[in-house]
């Protein structure tokens, strides 16, 4: 994917046409993803770069809190340095306002139409405990079963908590483990069996089933969707 710079609407020559066919050259190019129901990592990068303009916006400092990850202090700097030009040159802000506001526009409507397909494929998701829940919950088995009904994956997750702005978020990471064939000996009971059997660093594991009867790409769609919404099933379920 051909994709934008951090501080892609201030590199260079700030020309409001210019800056548009950067920006309608990117947006055409995650469109392209999505109709192929291809999500991720497309949607976490047009959020990215949605919310690094809003920060830019509204406010310079708070864009240095809210993205210390990847805003290196060289583009910080470079931004800090646009700012000062902004202040001493009023054409130069009247033609910057106009890209972001043009920018910002344009990305809201392709990240609606990049979540309203996430809401949808969210809502198709069946998600339930095989077997008993252990009492620790944070680390186990994603069994994931989509509607080719010809394989079960099988993932290890890890709940994380981290905090952010004095705020606390759960996140999840996983790691694959191996797949079953879909018949009568591979059930999902059985595949719990097999798990215990086979991975003694975990005894006693949580074992969830997220079951889909659609088809979708399973690392750019499918499973980050399927992550999330395993990561909300347990929070509500320890509620």
């Amino acid at each position: 994917m051909g994709g934008l710079t951090e501080t892609w609407f201030a590199d260079g020559y700030i020309d409001f046409e210019l800056k548009k066919y950067t920006l309608l050259a990117y947006l055409q190019d995650v469109n392209r993803y999505f109709n192929e129901s291809k999500l991720y990592p497309q949607l976490t990068d047009i959020i990215f770069h949605y919310n690094n303009l809003i920060a830019f916006r509204d406010n310079k400092q708070y864009l240095q809190q809210q993205f210390p990850k990847r805003l290196t202090a060289v583009n910080l700097q470079k931004l800090e340095l646009l700012y000062e030009q902004m202040i001493a040159d009023d054409e130069l802000m009247e033609e910057l306002e106009d890209i972001i506001q043009y920018s910002i526009t344009q990305m809201n409507n392709t990240i609606k139409e990049g979540t309203d397909i996430y809401e949808w494929v969210a809502g198709q998701l069946t998600i339930f405990p095989v077997g008993l829940v252990p009492l620790e919950s944070q680390e186990g088995y994603l069994l994931l079963c989509d509607g080719s009904h010809r394989q079960t994956l099988v993932y290890n997750y890890r709940l994380t908590i981290f905090e952010r702005h004095d705020e606390k978020y759960r996140g999840i990471h996983t790691s694959y483990v191996s797949s079953y064939q879909q018949d009568f000996v591979h059930t999902i009971n059985h595949i719990k069996f097999l798990l215990i059997r086979e991975q003694k660093q975990l005894p006693n594991p949580a074992v969830y089933c997220i079951e889909t009867p659609l088809v979708m790409p399973i690392d750019e769609t499918l499973l980050p969707i399927a992550k999330r919404s395993l990561v909300k099933y347990i929070a509500q379920q320890a509620a």
